[in-house]
């Protein structure tokens, strides 16, 4: 007798899936730091070479993300977070055997950002908030989001465990099988491109994708949204690669490091909740500018204050309120001005620009310490653009757009 689908891809199983997923993928991705240090001596390699691949990791992800979107509105995300699972993984695994700065770029660069993309927990959320009602969804994503920075928490001591027990290299092995995982739990999402309230919901704005697009791109709002995105990306992926390494640079226990990008995730579990409950009472923008010049200040305080382990653990604990807490606050201003019907392909854009934001904290911070035997030059040109992109957000127009209100009045009628 066949098995109903239907009946077990419950919205709780497809939730802890879309969960697990997020989890999984985007807990694999935030510890690739953590290899910097034992990789780039034993390979001879300079940071830069490491930092470039990185650094093409997240411009990959970038670019990436908005075609793995399009083929899972066609096609489902089941094939496309499986198809991603598997380049994920054989990227990670040519990155553990590498022999060279050139295979390293093309495996653990280019090869592992597509896979990221291609399996981003955003495509497994997408999935989870078809399968609850619209007074759901807001929890359904902020969950979703919590479980990815769980991931943060969870892989940072376990893949510095697998380095100190095992070496880097089956390290890495080891971190490329778990990308595996993605597909049986990828398995237990529906795979319809759209729920069939999707497709029956009433048209009430015939605006296409690329009217849509220029509108933005000519909204001023919207320009500016996009650039302070970009100090966002430069901050994150900087830390994310950097910070273990600088941290052993002052001559503490690598675990340290470990512990710290942990303690970012876990604490950024709480800034994102903070900030989308601040978000529905205040206002949006100012919340964002708050966030970058409260950045700015706290790299500022790591710089002046003695390097201790206490001190390294309270700025990843302060800067890990701050981390993702950016996101809730920018994806709702690009609703709030311009709707959700192409919210995909608006926000896609604005992410963008954080990854190669990303692209840059990362490749730059390898270049600078290689040029200089320090990382000083980077924190202090963090806090300079942590200061740039809170004045940037304040000319920002949170108004919705007229033709808003025009397409709420037709839905009405």
């Amino acid at each position: 007798m066949s098995l109903n689908l239907k009946n077990w891809r419950t919205p709780l199983v497809v939730i802890i899936a879309g969960c697990l997923i997020a989890t999984t993928g985007f807990g694999i991705r935030s510890v690739f730091g953590l290899f910097l240090e034992p990789m780039t001596v034993q390979m001879n390699w300079s940071r830069e070479t490491f930092a470039l691949a990185m650094a093409l990791q997240n411009l990959m992800w970038g670019i990436g993300l908005p075609f793995a979107g399009a083929l899972a509105d066609k096609f489902g995300s089941v094939k496309v977070i499986i198809a991603g699972a598997i380049v994920y993984g054989l990227g990670v695994w040519g990155m553990a055997n590498a022999e060279t700065g050139f295979a390293l770029h093309m495996t653990g660069g280019i090869l592992a950002g597509l896979g990221i993309a291609f399996s981003a927990f955003t495509l497994a959320l997408a999935v989870m908030v078809r399968v609850v009602g619209a007074q759901k969804r807001s929890f359904v994503l902020g969950l979703g989001t919590a479980a990815g920075s769980f991931g943060q928490v969870l892989f940072s001591p376990l893949s510095q465990g697998f380095i100190s027990a095992f070496g880097w290299h089956t390290a890495l092995v080891i971190l490329a099988s778990m990308t595996l995982l993605m597909i049986p739990l990828a398995l237990c999402l529906p795979n319809s491109p759209a729920n069939s309230s999707t497709v029956r919901a009433k048209k009430v704005s015939d605006q296409s994708l690329s009217e849509a697009v220029y509108e933005a791109v000519h909204h001023r709002g919207y320009v500016l949204l996009t650039i302070g995105f970009f100090v966002c990306g430069f901050h994150v992926a900087f830390i994310t690669v950097h910070f273990p390494a600088y941290i052993q640079d002052l001559g503490l226990n690598p675990a340290i490091g470990a512990y710290s990008i942990a303690l970012i995730g876990l604490m950024n579990i709480i800034g994102s909740i903070l900030s989308g409950l601040a978000g529905q009472q205040w206002s949006k923008k100012y919340g964002l500018s708050v966030i970058y010049f409260s950045r700015a200040i706290i790299i500022m305080a790591l710089l002046l204050l003695p390097k201790t382990p206490l001190v390294m653990l309270l700025f990843a604990g302060t800067m890990g309120i701050l981390w993702l807490s950016t996101v809730p606050l920018t994806t709702g201003i690009v609703v709030q001005i311009f709707g959700v019907k192409y919210m995909g392909t608006l926000f896609g854009i604005v992410f963008l620009s954080h990854q190669i934001g990303s692209f840059m904290g990362v490749w730059l911070g390898g270049r600078i310490y290689d040029q200089t035997g320090s990382y000083d030059g980077m924190w202090w040109a963090g806090v300079m653009l942590g200061i740039l992109a809170a004045l940037i957000h304040l000319p920002i127009n949170e108004k919705p757009l007229q033709r808003l209100a025009t397409d709420a009045q037709a839905a009405k009628a």
